[in-house]
């Protein structure tokens, strides 16, 4: 490999097919020189771009054939909110811009496969959960068919004009359309590789204005050609193959029905002649594309029959399982390998189990009318349908299956659901679901095995089935709470009181770490009985065992990811609260530096065979590990300086370079992503000059950038600086001098300017990093967010002088002492205090549930909102969001109030 460099191929050696990876760089050096320039002048985007190729061979192939992607990656890499399917629709709007040689079914399909880059490296890199990736993954299918039908019907309406039919009031008006989503994507669900499953609707009949080149036809006529082009447009094959394959079979009559149906003829099919499984299929519609009150008018019909058809609970469930059997018998003997969409204790077993109990109680209660999955079994529970064990084990499973389906389909993009059956084969999987180590095979098909008895057991208890094999067979009432498990059930989570072995790895999300096993599938040993932990120790242990520096890196993110399963664990459980929470994992995350720091020390000193002093390096936190709020998912903010008076500790290198090269390796150790994952995001950009500056500063050089040249926008973040890690005795002094200066400065500095200056950087945050889609709520940079807080905090420790003492450096203990100080009115204290529990509640339920902060679905019967209205304990969805835009309301309001003029 052409200018590989030591990091890269430690890089390299870390991912789950490196030699895949070569073989993608190789190609790109060898064919598109300038591409591999790119590449190499740009780590991060190597290291993405690396990270594809060895995680699906597919997309290695598209950056190859077409390496103009890399300049689109690089914009697009860094920012891993679910995209709208508005904002998809003016990203493929533009794409067609500039490729307007091609036909669109061409343009779709290298549309598809552009985004799929972006979108399975936030997968791959656990940026985004599996509900978020299936979320985007669904909304660019529609995206797709809304540009798809505009085509094909200004193409239509150029030959017979636009179709037109009549009101209530005989006027003619125009007939209106919908593309009708089913199955997955109808439920949003949608994977890498789906099929769409698509009925096509249309308003009534009458004929069109006749104003085209063709004249007048009938609306049959024009509906049945506008569904039949849109299905060729989306799903005609191109050189990457078809944006989708489209599936019609599901329309009234299958394959002898005509491809697009009148309301009328849509409703009297389902009310008179559907079988039971073609109305199952609509417990997941909803329009895709074109009229959405086309839509509602007929599901509003058709939806009393869909959840009375089945008329008892004994007759629901007798159908379902039913459809479930001929399922087993037309797969059974065709593959070799289990099955994960298909298999005993698969993902359709999981989605039988949500759409029975839906059938056989949603007639009576329309809160179960929830067309996806994992929303399905958290009201189900909520109702006692299914108890709570069921669904936390349904919903792991259904995730970590998930996840599995989709590293499967993405290795060639095709339609696969088969785990192999070879070793190998099956070991590559094993690594690209992040299983690590010797033993990633073993523990990959624990894992594997333990999530398909889960569901097999509930699935026999739902359906009554005594031929469950090792599955529980019991009565049909939940089985009840705290009992011994039997084989083959649910196995035991830590918190339950048990010992059995836990799900490995039992994911919030598919790759994130476990929050009920240890990361090598062992009941974690202190989940539940909150000793006090010495995580340093623990960590320095495992590295100590190891040699060369890959190995100590391997050791420490398995000995990190075993203690943070654990506190996810004791989280989980409900047994710490969010600021307990908060303190654990800021102790974590401040022992992992110093460890990182140590394997950093003891790499260079290999390299260069020992040290003739020191060294002396203190690593002053900024952010969340400064006030003792990290979280799941939170950066480290740092700035690293050393102690200029010790004599250089390698004789061939500055004391600059040295330093420089010692927190290089600290942060590789924390950051890089190698099989085992990796620990912490590392932000040093606050540091002085920012990303022009070095990577560690002399204390005196530190010292009078504070003094000299830091501007007020650092001062906002250097007023909360801390000696984190590494020596503490000269990082307190370094720390104690900073923010007496910087306090000083700020009593020198015109009140007026430090007000502006702050409001600048708030504004610039909030403009260009609040999510500005309709369908999110941004609750950290947008208006009322957390960013409103913290600004309101320092701009007012600045302005008055009121500095933090102690060892509580928080949010919560800041407030306290403006008000305190009478800095802060009673009021703006309630509200902004108040404001800011409730925003850090959310957030930190959204990282334990979500594995991501900041934005929120905005819609009240999103998954991820129902999720987090229950584990807050909110009566509905809709009370959390209107208790969240008040608390937001008020927070804005009480930062307008502090800084505000005078």
């Amino acid at each position: 490999m052409p200018n590989r460099d030591d990091k890269t191929e430690d890089l390299l050696r870390g991912l789950p097919d490196p030699g895949g990876a070569r073989r993608f760089y190789e190609e790109v050096a060898s064919g598109h020189p300038r591409a591999a320039r790119r590449l190499d002048a740009d780590p991060g985007l190597l290291s993405d771009a690396l990270a594809l190729a060895a995680w699906s061979p597919l997309l290695a192939t598209t950056l190859a054939q077409s390496p103009e992607h890399l300049a689109w990656l690089a914009r697009e890499r860094t920012d891993a909110r679910v995209r709208s399917t508005e904002e998809l629709r003016e990203s493929l709007a533009r794409f067609a811009l500039t490729h307007t040689q091609e036909s669109p079914h061409v343009t779709f399909a290298r549309f598809r496969r552009r985004e799929l880059l972006r979108i399975y490296l936030h997968d791959i890199r656990r940026a985004s959960t599996v509900v978020e990736t299936t979320e985007e993954l669904s909304n660019l299918a529609d995206a797709v068919l809304s540009y798809a039908l505009d085509l094909a019907r200004q193409e239509l309406d150029n030959l017979h004009g636009s179709p037109l039919t009549r009101d209530a009031r005989g006027r003619r008006v125009a007939a209106e359309f919908a593309v009708v989503a089913l199955g997955k994507l109808g439920s949003r669900e949608l994977n890498y590789s789906s099929d769409i499953d698509l009925l096509f609707l249309y308003d009534a009949d009458g004929d069109t204005s006749g104003a085209g080149t063709r004249g007048a036809t009938t609306n049959r006529e024009y509906f049945n050609r506008l569904a039949g082009s849109v299905a060729r447009l989306v799903g005609r094959q191109a050189g990457e193959g078809a944006a989708y394959r489209v599936d019609l079979r599901l329309r009234p009559h299958g394959r002898d029905g005509a491809l697009a149906v009148s309301l009328a003829e849509a409703a009297r099919y389902y009310e008179r002649d559907a079988h039971a499984w073609e109305l199952q299929a609509l417990l997941r519609a909803r329009d895709s594309a074109g009229s959405r009150a086309l839509f509602a008018r007929f599901y509003e019909r058709v939806r009393p029959r869909v959840y009375s058809q089945a008329g008892s609970v004994e007759r629901a469930l007798a159908q379902v399982r039913l459809a479930k059997r001929k399922i087993d018998r037309e797969r059974r003997e065709r593959e070799r390998g289990f099955n994960v969409k298909l298999g005993r204790g698969g993902i359709r077993e999981i989605e039988f189990i949500a759409q029975a109990l839906q059938l056989a109680h949603g007639a009576r209660d329309p809160w179960l009318h929830a067309p996806h999955t994992l929303v399905s079994l958290g009201r189900l529970a909520d109702r006692k349908h299914i108890t709570e064990r069921e669904r936390t084990g349904l919903s792991d499973a259904y995730k970590f299956l998930r996840a599995l389906e989709h590293r499967l389909q993405m290795e060639h993009g095709l339609q696969t659901h088969t785990v192999p059956a070879d070793d190998s084969r099956r070991a590559l999987v094993a690594r690209r679901m992040n299983f690590g180590g010797g033993d990633a095979l073993a523990r990959f098909d624990d894992a594997l095995a333990a999530h398909t008895a889960s569901v097999r057991a509930a699935f026999a208890r739902v359906f009554d089935e005594s031929d469950a094999g090792d599955a529980v067979s019991q009565a049909r009432t939940p089985p009840r709470p705290g009992r011994q498990a039997r084989r083959g059930e649910e196995p035991t989570r830590s918190g339950d009181g048990a010992t059995g072995r836990a799900v490995a790895p039992s994911q919030r999300d598919a790759g994130k770490a476990p929050i009920s096993s240890n990361a090598d599938g062992r009941a974690p040993s202190h989940a539940s009985r909150g000793e006090p932990r010495d995580f340093r120790a623990e960590m320095r242990a495992a590295v100590d065992r190891e040699k060369n520096f890959r190995a100590e890196l391997g050791a420490l993110r398995r000995a990190w990811s075993q203690l943070i399963a654990e506190t996810r664990a004791r989280d989980a459980a409900g047994e710490t609260d969010a600021r307990e929470s908060n303190r654990l994992q800021t102790e974590l995350a401040t022992a992992s530096v110093n460890v990182a720091l140590l394997v950093a020390r003891r790499e260079l000193a290999r390299r260069h065979g020992g040290f003739a002093a020191g060294p002396r390096l203190a690593v002053l936190a900024l952010g969340r590990l400064a006030s003792g709020g990290m979280d799941y998912g939170s950066d480290l903010d740092l700035v690293c300086v050393f102690d200029p008076h010790v004599p250089p500790p390698v004789a061939p290198l500055t004391r600059e370079q040295f330093y420089a090269r010692l927190v290089e390796l600290m942060t590789t150790a924390l950051s890089s992503l190698t099989r085992e994952g990796h620990l912490y995001r590392v932000d040093l950009r606050l540091r002085p000059d920012g990303k022009n500056g070095a990577l560690a500063q002399s204390a005196q050089g530190f010292a009078e950038y504070v003094a000299r040249r830091a501007q007020i926008w650092e001062w906002l973040a250097y007023v909360k600086l801390r000696a984190a890690a590494g020596d503490l005795e000269l990082g307190r002094a370094v720390e104690a001098g900073a923010r007496r200066t910087i306090h000083e400065r700020a009593r020198g500095v015109d009140r007026e300017e430090l007000r502006r200056e702050t409001r600048r950087v708030r504004e610039r945050l909030e403009r260009e990093r609040a999510s500005r889609a309709s369908h999110a709520v941004d609750i950290k940079f947008a208006a009322g967010g957390m960013l409103d807080v913290y600004f309101a905090a320092r701009y007012l420790q600045l302005r008055d002088d009121v500095r933090d003492e102690g060892a509580d450096r928080s949010t919560f203990s800041t407030l306290s002492r403006l008000r305190d100080a009478g800095s802060l009115s009673s009021s703006d204290f309630d509200a902004l205090g108040e404001g800011y529990a409730s925003l850090r509640s959310l957030d930190h339920a959204l990282r334990l549930a979500a594995g991501r902060s900041a934005r929120l679905p905005a819609a009240a019967d999103h998954p991820l909102v129902a999720e987090l209205a229950r584990a807050l304990r909110f009566d509905s969805p809709p009370a959390l969001l209107s208790q969240l835009r008040e608390r937001m309301d008020g927070v804005r309001a009480a930062y307008e109030r502090v800084t505000g003029r005078a």
